[in-house]
């Protein structure tokens, strides 16, 4: 699925342009805005593939919006005005939509970006880590479309979500969202770390209690042991157990 957002300031035309996302298979509508300002909040919060964007916006324009991201999702423009086109092109749009425009057109356009994620996607790797933590015990990761630096002390828990991870920090309530593979991540951490989901690598030094089939980290963050990583967990358990 292709996480899109839709971008008018046009509420008749907002709600075309959704109709038509939400009759496309491959499209996953991620939310809907009225500005570029607001558009600009959803992107610092989830990561977004594709932006369908509206040119001519009171306060910020789409042209200029997409400008000012460092390093902006696929965009489609959608506009009444045919001499933005070339401008448009310009910032690598993957198409232009001139309105009014209809299912079928929209359509073309799905289909190009489709083309466009999947040949940028085989195209570039997964980012990877170095082979060994610095001694500082700091890695970078891109996340919001900037580079920032975490402590890997710091790490409670990641948690997979398809190509990308949330990193969950004890210095922080919101996790940190980044493009990585659980398997880079699993291969870079050091030993206090481990697997024990398909979704989940933990920190074992966070734990503070193993009920039955669940990890608990906290009041509120109960965490599956998968099966395929439960002899493993409990290899671990029975290095540290005391008594009977």
């Amino acid at each position: 699925m292709i996480k899109v957002l839709a971008i008018d300031d046009e509420p008749l035309a907002l709600q075309q342009l959704v109709a038509y996302i939400k009759k496309v298979p491959f499209l996953e509508l991620a939310g809907e805005c009225q500005s570029a300002l607001e558009a600009m909040e959803v992107l610092n919060q989830e990561p977004i593939d594709a932006i369908f964007c509206d040119i001519n916006m009171p306060d910020l324009n789409g042209m200029d919006f997409v400008k000012s991201l460092a390093v902006p999702p696929l965009v489609v423009f959608t506009t009444a005005y045919s001499e933005y086109a070339v401008e448009g092109f310009k910032v690598n749009a993957v198409d232009y939509l001139l309105k009014p425009f209809g299912l079928q057109d929209f359509q073309r356009a799905a289909n190009r970006l489709r083309e466009r994620l999947e040949t940028t996607t085989s195209a570039e790797p997964v980012p990877e880590l170095p082979s060994q933590p610095g001694e500082d015990d700091t890695i970078f990761v891109k996340t919001d479309y900037k580079v920032v630096k975490l402590a890997i002390s710091d790490i409670r828990y990641i948690e997979g979500m398809s190509e990308y991870l949330k990193i969950h920090l004890q210095s922080q309530p919101k996790p940190v969202v980044t493009l990585l593979s659980m398997k880079k991540m699993e291969e870079y951490l050091p030993a206090y770390f481990m697997r024990i989901h398909r979704s989940y690598i933990i920190n074992l030094k966070q734990i503070q209690e193993v009920n039955k089939n669940r990890v608990i980290m906290d009041a509120d963050t109960y965490l599956p042991i998968g099966d395929n990583y439960k002899e493993a967990f409990n290899d671990y358990l029975n290095t540290k157990f005391l008594g009977k």
